[in-house]
């Protein structure tokens, strides 16, 4: 029982100091120096050796001037402690009254305990850096270790460096940290993007280069081929990431997956020549066949991108020579399913693809696989416009795979091919179910054809309007761009005042830009920006025309404000980040900004 007292009381005690800290600092961080001095006095006089207290009030005293009472508090508690960072706090508050003599006397004595003991440097230094005594807290991390060769403070010694402004010592100091410390790798590549810029010939980035370059010539590791590949890629210089790669793998064979990567990525940066190119050494150079498969088939959806009317014989005979090599069975249905939709979408040899997928349902396939089958094969009658047809694969797939992501997107297509039909009550009601999708993606594309959907649906009785731009968005289903355009110009002609022509003119303007058409496109980004002030559609006219300046039309000076705008009136937009990374790449921040 006296035990539990004894427990209780001292549970009360500490409850009861940790409260009293809490006043204080509340006390000062409002600036109310004079009750936090009462605060931090009661504090002191109950735990005088308690370190962070007497710090604090040091401070305290500082604040109301009182510099004699804190050189006094100072001078006693060094007296009861060995704590050399007192040493930096005297100096200082001999700093605030102008007596640089005796403050550099104090930096010293806490500088020289740090031979007597380099473990003092902790606490040395970290007061130096508390008062931005940088080149204090520098020579006591170097003190501390030419005095211990087991201590490394080459990250601290970065960030002061770094703070200073000096980038090639703090560049130096990171790769010094990395050399002992190579799984922190990321951190330091976080820490490299506030100093780095998209542009390579930026002076910052072309002295990290010499500096990863001569750790290269110096000391071989592939820590550097990963830092130096990672440069290369933020300065989008895509080939010499890959010969960085190349070097990495070379040395360890074991898998592609940078390389995978790295393809990926100039994907996404539209290097196509340059993705072309690494795919074709994956080709080559992959041991596994899935490998080489999965390359084969990003290699063909790049080329099918690019490709003209002249190209798609090639393109055919490039799958069936896959086909001669692998067969046709299960390892390769995303090839099989790829040349289906080639067939269908980009030759309009829509039987062709029918009996190819056709062929690959009697594989031996599991439900996964038989659904991705029919959800391909479904696409493809829609595209013939054979709606009931469709849905009953659609309607397969969602009975089969209940609450799966490709249960979810054939329902998204069940109503999206409702919408097509001109059924849009029906069309809704699906529509309704997946915006909770558990797929972001899915939920956004069905929230956005509902809006589209219930936005126009009351315009008139016989929902004219809606019924034609239902007809546009199925040609441009079908590649029928041009066929698309013209449909939605008789939308803009007739139906100009109604809500569905703010949907037009974007749509319209997607598909001029397709065809390549961008000084139209421009046109219809502008109207409506002027003429539908209060549309939902403003962040993407915004962006897309930004988007347009910037890619197509050369003219980046215009694409700046788009980008600002976005950033200072749209901020809840799902092109906010990316709006601001474009907006920062233009003027010139760092990669980190």
């Amino acid at each position: 029982m006296r035990f539990l007292i004894v427990i209780y009381g001292f549970l009360f005690c500490s409850g009861m100091f940790a409260q009293e800290d809490i006043i204080a600092k509340e006390y000062f961080k409002n600036g109310e120096f004079e009750k936090a001095l009462l605060a931090y006095q009661k504090l002191h006089s109950k735990n005088p050796l308690n370190i962070n207290n007497t710090l604090a009030l040091v401070e305290t005293y500082q604040q109301l001037k009182q510099y004699p009472e804190a050189q006094t508090l100072l001078e006693q508690t060094l007296t009861q402690t060995n704590y050399p960072a007192f040493y930096v706090e005297l100096g200082y508050n001999f700093e605030l009254q102008n007596n640089n003599t005796k403050a550099e006397e104090n930096y010293n004595i806490a500088y020289t305990s740090i031979d007597a003991n380099p473990n003092y440097v902790f606490s040395v230094a970290k007061s130096f850096q508390t008062h931005s005594l940088l080149d204090w807290a520098i020579k006591s991390y170097e003190k501390a270790m030419a005095n211990n060769d087991n201590l490394n403070f080459n990250m601290q010694l970065a960030q002061i460096y770094g703070e200073q402004g000096d980038v090639e010592k703090m560049f130096v100091s990171y790769t010094n940290f990395l050399e002992k410390n190579p799984t922190y790798v990321d951190e330091i590549k976080r820490a490299f993007s506030e100093f780095l810029h998209e542009n390579g010939s930026d002076p910052n980035n072309v002295m990290l280069r010499k500096i990863l370059l001569k750790k290269i010539q110096q000391q071989p590791d592939l820590l550097w081929n990963d830092l130096l590949s990672w440069l290369f890629i933020q300065q989008k210089e895509f080939n010499k990431a890959f010969a960085q790669e190349k070097a990495i793998y070379n040395r360890q064979p074991e898998s592609l997956d940078r390389i995978i990567d790295l393809a990926e990525i100039t994907v996404k940066d539209h290097d196509l020549e340059m993705a072309t190119t690494i795919y074709d050494y994956i080709i080559d150079t992959a041991q596994d066949t899935d490998t080489k498969l999965e390359a084969y088939y990003n290699l063909l959806q790049l080329k099918t991108t690019q490709a003209s009317t002249k190209d798609y014989y090639a393109i055919k005979q490039e799958y069936r020579s896959l086909f001669d090599t692998y067969g046709q069975q299960t390892q390769t249905l995303q090839l099989q399913i790829a040349y289906a939709h080639f067939l269908a979408f980009t030759e309009h040899s829509p039987d062709q693809a029918e009996q190819a997928l056709k062929h690959c349902l009697s594989l031996s396939l599991n439900e996964q696989q038989t659904a991705q089958v029919k959800l391909e094969l479904a696409d493809i009658l829609v595209l013939q416009e054979k709606f009931n047809e469709a849905l009953i694969y659609y309607t397969q797939i969602q009975r089969n795979l209940k609450n799966s992501t490709i249960s979810q997107e054939a329902r998204f297509r069940v109503a999206r091919t409702s919408y097509f039909k001109g059924d849009f009550k029906w069309a809704e009601s699906q529509l309704n179910i997946l915006k909770s999708s558990t797929s972001q993606l899915i939920a956004n594309d069905a929230l956005e054809l509902k809006l589209l959907i219930s936005d126009n649906k009351y315009e008139d009785s016989t929902q004219t309007a809606l019924k034609q731009y239902a007809k546009a968005d199925l040609l441009a289903y079908q590649n029928k761009i041009p066929e698309a355009i013209t449909v939605l110009d008789s939308v803009l002609k007739h139906h100009s005042q109604e809500p569905i022509a703010e949907q037009a003119l974007y749509k319209q303007a997607q598909l001029l830009e397709l065809q390549k058409d961008y000084t139209l496109a421009e046109n219809n980004y502008n109207t409506l920006l002027t003429s539908h002030t209060n549309s939902l559609l403003l962040d993407d006219a915004y962006f897309a025309l930004a988007q347009l300046y910037n890619n197509h039309l050369e003219q980046p000076e215009k694409a700046k404000p788009l980008y600002e705008y976005i950033i200072f009136n749209f901020t809840d937009s799902i092109y906010f980040v990316e709006a601001r990374k474009q907006y920062r790449s233009l003027r010139g921040d760092t990669l980190s900004e």
